[in-house]
């Protein structure tokens, strides 16, 4: 607005003669740090053995807790009146991957509170170092047709277990095994049949077609261990009885001519259980899924 006077010659700054001052950090202060504290002390008190009982709530809280309990009523008796007192009926989706059908055999209340109710699954150290064994695998096979490994699914992992000595194991106990030195005419297929009224899916990881009777073997490789004899054993087979059924038609030939087997690589065992399921068989487990069967949890 005005201008200053030009200051004498050695005169001080004014700006300078009371210099700012500030703390930091800036110490913590005000109704949010001390909500938090207070929010801390009362986990601290419910943590100690001398918590207080579940009716004993701070005065200032009271209200607050009192809306949270009558929420939480309201809540349970609208899921009372709409609970049938029965089972709750799931519906079996139309189209649905061969591992439900697997989880179908082995309990089917598991199945219907996973349709009812799907849930992430935590990572699995284990899945993941076999996923990478089956893109090795990939890559193994795919040499002998020129793909090229950019293009495998998953690839841009690849370095995630690249290192994993138990992976290492695994490819070198294949490399020994007895199918180590034959070569599949089909890796990775997938599919989709039909079972009864239902379509079911899935990816087989590997078809020989170099035996001598002119027929075909299907298999899927396991990294785990050989499931426990009984009930577990059976429902597992019920994974090669829709390989199989689903590679004679797209084989075009009749299923007697479709072998199929795992292989756990671990032990170097091949496995082909007797008695595998045909498309009666299967269609027959969709069909007879206990109508009890009530999801858990």
């Amino acid at each position: 607005a005005a201008w200053a006077e030009q200051p004498e010659d050695g005169a001080e700054n004014p700006a300078l003669a009371e210099p700012l001052t500030a703390s930091w950090p800036q110490p913590p202060a005000g109704p949010r740090y001390e909500a938090i504290r207070e929010a801390g002390d009362l986990v601290l008190a419910a943590a100690s053995p001398e918590a207080h009982a579940a009716g004993d709530v701070p005065a200032r809280y009271a209200d607050l807790v009192a809306g949270w309990a009558a929420d939480a009523d309201l809540l349970l008796a609208e899921r009372a009146r709409r609970r049938p007192d029965g089972p709750i009926a799931v519906d079996l989706p139309r189209r649905f991957g061969v591992s439900a059908l697997v989880t179908m055999a082995r309990d089917p209340a598991q199945l219907a509170a996973q349709i009812r109710r799907p849930m992430p699954r935590p990572p699995a150290p284990r899945a993941e170092r076999g996923t990478a064994f089956h893109r090795w695998l990939e890559e193994r096979f795919g040499q002998m047709r020129l793909i090229d490994v950019d293009d495998l699914a998953g690839a841009v992992d690849a370095d995630l277990v690249a290192d994993d000595a138990d992976l290492a194991e695994l490819k070198a106990g294949f490399e020994a095994g007895e199918w180590g030195s034959r070569w599949p005419a089909e890796v990775e297929m997938p599919f989709e049949t039909r079972v009864g009224d239902r379509l079911v899916r899935g990816r087989i990881d590997a078809i020989f077609a170099d035996d001598p009777s002119g027929g075909f073997d299907v298999v899927d490789w396991k990294t785990g261990r050989p499931p426990r004899p009984g009930r577990e054993e059976r429902a597992v087979a019920v994974q090669l009885a829709a390989y199989r059924l689903a590679w004679a038609a797209l084989a075009g030939v009749p299923v007697e001519q479709v072998r199929a087997a795992f292989y756990y690589v671990r032990e170097n065992l091949t496995v082909r259980p007797a008695d595998l399921l045909d498309a009666r068989g299967l269609a027959a487990l969709i069909e007879n899924v206990p109508a009890g069967a009530q999801p858990r949890g």
